[in-house]
């Protein structure tokens, strides 16, 4: 279906541009008028502009639809009712286009999860499997609920992540801004004024002078570095699984940071592996979901590893047990879940005491990285003071006054 570029007139007369899926111009003026818009100007427009420019829906965007779903489905208005007033209300383009676009696949005969499948960049594999799950069991208001305190989570994960990864990133760029105006300025400076002195320069001094040198001579090579490392691996991961598997494998066993991202995807699993079981999704459902969304590959392997073993007539805690990559805690856990039928509630506590430790190893991790990069920024110019001034004071003192 052709993508189109509008202009628009809204209900309250103001300019609205966007851009949207029809099979002719006739189609757009429909479409727009079930969207409260009437049509101005409308021509197709290709499917790059559609990639760079299609606006995009943030997890706030989908908490607020579930919860809106969630207390009209649990006042019994219909679904479509209430995807008329969610459309009314939003703001950002992009969404009320994907809602508009729900409307008349629902209104089409299909069911909200068939209509939701439909937009697999907005809405998941998960997030469609619950909704149908929701509508299979009459359950949808629940399975709404529960998606909007898992999107609340996942938004508060990602925020602590983002924390964790940027605050020593931001700290270690000023150390190396820091080091550069050193040693591309000032040790320059002085670097004249200690050989025309005379004197025998110190080993430490010629060090310094020659790493000087190659940072004024390949200053523009230290500052890409960084990035050329990190589009290089980037690349490698895309072009080599075993590369990305390594990689992944890195991340979760890396000193310091390597515990907390590893607590973070068991976190996100135990939580959403929960939501699905209580959903009435069955266990090998939710452990091919969850292998999508832990987002790290040797974790995933031993998702994939579980489900093959429980599908041979294992357990489900010998299973996770054998793959030799889930802690005790989470294998304590799936024993009692097992044992008492309260899988879901033993999962929920995994979370629970996992997001709590994340917590307290990210403050605790940032009370660590602060003093160290100062350390570290300390020790640069505590060598630098030397190995300028010690030439100069030796030179002092052999003078006779």
């Amino acid at each position: 279906m052709p993508l189109y570029t509008y202009k628009a007139i809204d209900t309250q007369g103001k300019s609205v541009v966007g851009r949207t899926e029809a099979v002719n111009p006739f189609d757009l003026e429909q479409r727009l008028l079930r969207m409260g818009l009437d049509l101005v100007y409308g021509a197709p427009t290709s499917q790059t502009a559609k990639l760079i420019g299609g606006g995009r829906v943030s997890r706030s965007d989908l908490i607020n639809f579930c919860f809106h779903l969630e207390q009209l489905a649990g006042a019994g208005v219909p679904v479509v009712e209430g995807l008329v007033d969610l459309r009314e209300s939003l703001d950002n383009q992009r969404f009320r286009e994907v809602v508009s676009g729900l409307l008349e696949s629902i209104e089409g005969g299909r069911n909200l999860s068939q209509a939701l499948a439909e937009y697999p960049e907005v809405f998941s594999k998960v997030f469609v499997s619950l909704v149908r799950s929701g509508e299979q069991t009459g359950r949808l208001a629940e399975v709404l609920k529960s998606l909007s305190e898992s999107l609340k989570w996942e938004d508060e994960l990602a925020a602590q992540t983002k924390k964790l990864l940027l605050y020593p990133a931001f700290v270690g760029s000023i150390v190396l801004l820091v080091t550069l105006f050193l040693m591309v300025y000032l040790v320059p400076q002085m670097t004249g004024f200690i050989r025309n002195m005379g004197e025998e320069i110190p080993l430490q001094t010629r060090i310094l002078i020659a790493v000087s040198g190659f940072f004024v001579d390949f200053w523009w090579a230290v500052l890409a570095a960084p990035f050329v490392l990190w589009f290089g691996v980037k690349s490698a991961a895309r072009a080599n699984p075993a590369v990305a598997y390594a990689l992944d494998r890195y991340k979760i066993s890396m000193p310091l940071a390597g515990p907390i991202l590893k607590k973070i995807i068991l976190s996100r699993f135990a939580s959403s592996f929960a939501m699905m079981y209580s959903s009435g999704i069955t266990v090998l459902d939710a452990i091919r979901s969850c292998e999508e969304i832990v987002g790290n590959r040797p974790i995933e392997q031993a998702l994939r590893g579980a489900g093959q073993q429980i599908a041979e007539g294992k357990n489900l805690t010998v299973a996770f047990q054998d793959a030799g990559i889930f802690p005790p805690l989470v294998i304590r856990m799936l024993r009692i879940g097992e044992n008492t039928g309260a899988l879901d509630t033993a999962l929920l506590n995994v979370s629970y005491f996992y997001n709590r430790e994340v917590r307290e190893s990210i403050g605790k991790l940032q009370a660590m990285v602060e003093p160290a990069l100062t350390l570290v920024l300390g020790a640069i110019l505590g060598w630098v003071m030397l190995s300028v001034l010690g030439p100069v004071y030796d030179t002092i003192s052999k003078m006779k006054f």
